[in-house]
């Protein structure tokens, strides 16, 4: 691998490249800032641009503005105690307090530094597990692969907000849209209901700009968001030496957290920066207090929350599977440029693997260099009616969903996926898990298929011994919903029994 690090070295100094990638960041930061936009959004939004740009050009750019807004949504949850991304609603429990004593600049580079940090843990992870992974995962077969597939699908819906049921009812909404097209093995058209369009299969850039970007924004337009004025006066930027320092432990256990959970399929940084906060919490319990403004909130959460974005691209590489919904729409991203994300990418592609490893470092880099002058022009921004930003937002959604092919239809389609995903957002359906579905849909049914010919009997899942112990944890994830239900039921928490 080390081998192809010039090549990719030279992409990535090319001044087209580092001018797109400083835009996508600076994009990345000022998008996953907004309150209400999510780094999955901000993904979906820009990811038609991507597609007129090389392979690993647009790489640079979408790895640039995922790891760009996981820090910005981290600004509007200190400054306004609104989370701008799912990942930073921790961030908020401590940084909103700090900023309300007039210390919003401190909380700021905390979340900087800590995010920094992270950043490199999980870069860390990534180079150095994921060559490890891949090499295992050349031993898998179709069995393997088809309950490869249903494992993360199981874990989406456990872990999607809300009720499991309705997580496992999205997921296979997902898989029936995926079946829409040519038959990969008859070659006959399926369910395109004489669409023409419909040929190719359902487009995952107007699908994904849709189901994320254009009915969120619906979703925020009739939600007023009050800006506490009070919280945006940046005070002195820098904490003292001493003052870092003191935290370095939490950032080194949250950032092993954020890593743990970060490759764990459809695990998601949510997950890790709660994980992260609820250690140092339980740790510091009898000396210290947290959500008061405790600066080691802020560097937990904010460490675990980076350090799950380099160690989520490892199923992502490794496997083919995302390892959370941002890392799904860079699935669609690699495929719509003909890359299949698993084990053979490590050997059909190295120098692409090798130019994601240094877009990550330059991104983090390039993150710490502008987030620090922004710092001022945040609380400006911020303070800004969001209604007009989210118009402009809308405006990308449309030109951006038209630009990949020139074709009206992937506009119609955009809006179509868009409306249904209000809908869905409003029935409290997670939509999440649908694009889990149409993305793994087709490698499910593929393996699935490829594995009965060739075997001819179900019974082969049970045969072999990788298969049987993912099915056995599958099982096990579709069962804590059950589990959960019935400790509530017959064994209720002390407060819950004395009301």
């Amino acid at each position: 691998m080390t081998e192809f690090l010039p090549v990719a070295l030279q992409l990535l100094t090319d001044p087209g490249t580092l001018a797109l990638a400083c835009l996508a960041t600076f994009l990345g930061i000022v998008l996953g800032a907004l309150p209400g936009i999510s780094s999955t959004m901000t993904l979906a939004v820009l990811l038609p641009f991507s597609f007129s740009m090389s392979p690993g050009v647009g790489m640079v750019f979408l790895i640039g503005a995922f790891y760009g807004s996981v820090y910005g949504g981290s600004v509007s949850a200190i400054l306004l105690n609104i989370p701008g991304t799912p990942g930073s609603m921790v961030t908020q429990l401590d940084g909103y307090p700090l900023a309300r004593r007039g210390e919003a600049g401190k909380a700021l580079t905390y979340a900087l530094l800590a995010s920094t940090f992270g950043g490199i843990v999980g870069l860390t992870a990534l180079v150095v597990f994921a060559p490890t992974l891949a090499r295992a995962a050349f031993a898998f077969q179709s069995p393997e692969y088809a309950v490869l597939m249903i494992f993360g699908l199981s874990m989406l819906a456990y872990a999607s907000p809300g009720s499991t049921f309705l997580g496992i009812l999205a997921g296979v909404l997902g898989l029936l849209l995926g079946t829409v097209g040519l038959d990969m093995i008859t070659n006959l058209s399926r369910f395109d209901f004489g669409v023409s369009h419909l040929q190719a299969g359902i487009n995952l850039i107007p699908f994904a700009v849709g189901i994320f970007g254009f009915a969120e924004i619906l979703r925020l337009l009739e939600q007023p968001i009050v800006v506490e004025k009070a919280a945006t006066r940046i005070g002195s930027v820098w904490p003292k030496f001493t003052e870092v320092i003191r935290t370095w432990a939490t950032a080194v256990r949250s950032a092993i957290a954020g890593v743990i959970v970060g490759i764990i399929p459809a695990a998601g940084s949510a997950i890790a920066v709660s994980m992260s906060y609820a250690q140092e919490k339980k740790l510091y319990e009898k000396t210290e207090k947290f959500g008061n403004g405790n600066p080691r909130g802020i560097v937990a959460a904010e460490t675990g929350n980076n350090a799950a974005v380099g160690a989520a691209l490892i199923p992502l590489l490794t496997l083919g599977i995302p390892g959370d919904t941002m890392t799904a729409v860079l699935v669609g991203a690699l495929l719509i440029h003909g890359l299949q994300p698993g084990p053979k990418l490590f050997t059909d592609h190295p120098d692409f693997v090798a130019a994601i490893y240094l877009a990550l470092a330059l991104t983090i880099l390039l993150t710490f260099l502008l987030a620090l002058p922004l710092m001022r022009i945040f609380a400006r921004l911020l303070s800004a009616p969001p209604r007009f930003l989210y118009v402009g937002v809308l405006v990308l959604c449309v030109t951006g969903s038209f630009a990949v092919q020139n074709a009206l239809f992937d506009v119609l389609l955009m809006i179509f996926f868009g409306g249904a995903g209000y809908f869905m957002l409003k029935l409290g359906i997670p939509t999440s898990p649908i694009m889990f579905g149409l993305v793994l849909g087709p490698l499910l049914e593929e393996n699935l298929r490829r594995t009965l010919i060739v075997y001819g009997d179900w019974a082969v899942f049970f045969q072999r011994p990788v298969t049987i112990g993912m099915l056995a944890v599958t099982a096990v994830v579709l069962m804590l919903p059950l589990v959960d239900i019935a400790r509530h039921r017959f064994w209720p928490s002390p407060v819950a029994r004395h009301d």
